[in-house]
């Protein structure tokens, strides 16, 4: 969403001249083609600054354009297993496991997206452009820094722990009514003060235990405590069960599927789903931005078709006659 689509056949003479026509008007390009497709095709970032000396040239690649790997392709899986997400997700003495959402693509655009603004900001104080990288495998490594820490402090790579923090009371996943396949709770009490176990034991209605030895020592005793708070979640929904323990100050969060996203009200009222007339496809809801500014409304526009906007790019941005888009076109 929220882009303009032109396509441009970029080994077509006509299509190149267009293209560093639009380097000229353009503040940044970005590109993950394959690694040496570019190159290839004559376009490095010499051949860009020579057209426009401004131009931060984005480069977000799998595996980068140097090093032993860079020649290899990557997918979102590909650097997930590379990144380290895999090795440390999934449950103790099982298979690694690849995270459900696409850390690898959206990581490493908003590590991309990051590196931009940096460029920009530079650009201003030097008045040139200049190369940025990201490969996904960087990405995700940047994104498994904190498990990586356990590495450096011990030596000894991190072991899967599975959807509970072991040894650790109230830090976990515990099942919900009625039972579905999503219906849990994540609950992230972790405490060693008696205090938030007497908030949580009486949130749950079980005020006969908030003197009990077991929150002594909570670790301790986390199988103990770990069945009271499970029995209390499996006569609950996961909707229930975090709204009590939401308002009782007990970090905690349902385990929402695609449905609950798309009918969560909290969601709703943030503008995070938003409804969207495509073309083709008519009438659909989709995700909304996550960033909120107070005084630059992001408004959500519609995916575009491929190719859809070129005359208007062409037009607008280029200033071409109707003739000469006619000519490129045609």
């Amino acid at each position: 969403s929220n882009k303009r689509s032109v396509t441009l056949d970029l080994k077509d003479d006509k299509h190149r001249e267009v293209f560093g026509d639009l380097v000229t008007k353009c503040d940044v390009l970005v590109e993950n083609f394959a690694s040496g497709v570019l190159e290839r095709l004559g376009y490095t970032y010499d051949t860009l600054s020579n057209i426009n000396s401004q131009i931060i040239f984005a480069r977000l690649k799998g595996f980068g354009t140097y090093g032993p790997y860079s020649g290899y392709k990557s997918f979102d899986p590909v650097a997930q297993a590379a990144g380290g997400a895999m090795a440390v997700t999934g449950i103790p003495g099982g298979p690694p496991l690849k995270p459900g959402p696409n850390i690898g693509d959206s990581g490493t655009g908003l590590h991309g997206v990051v590196g931009i603004l940096a460029a920009i900001i530079q650009r201003q104080a030097t008045g040139k452009g200049q190369v940025l990288e990201v490969s996904m495998q960087d990405a995700v490594v940047s994104l498994s820094r904190a498990s990586m820490s356990t590495y450096s402090d011990t030596g000894e790579p991190p072991a899967r722990r599975g959807p509970r923090t072991p040894g650790r009371a109230g830090a976990g996943i515990y099942k919900c009514a009625p039972g579905g396949p999503d219906d849990y709770v994540y609950v992230l009490a972790m405490s060693q003060r008696r205090n938030i176990w007497e908030d949580f034991m009486n949130a749950i209605g079980r005020e006969d235990l908030c003197n009990s030895e077991i929150f002594d020592n909570p670790n301790k005793n986390s199988e103990e405590i770990d069945l009271v708070i499970e029995d209390w979640t499996t006569k609950n929904t996961k909707q229930e069960a975090m709204s009590v323990l939401g308002d009782a100050g007990i970090p905690c969060g349902a385990v929402l599927n695609a449905r609950d996203i798309y009918n969560n009200e909290h969601l709703q009222q943030r503008d995070m789903i938003v409804d969207i007339e495509h073309p083709d496809r008519g009438e659909f809801q989709l995700l909304g931005c996550p960033i909120k500014l107070s005084d630059s409304v992001a408004e959500i526009t519609t995916p575009p078709l491929l190719g859809q906007h070129t005359k208007e790019i062409l037009s607008e941005v280029l200033g071409y006659t109707e003739d000469r888009i006619k000519s490129v076109i045609d």
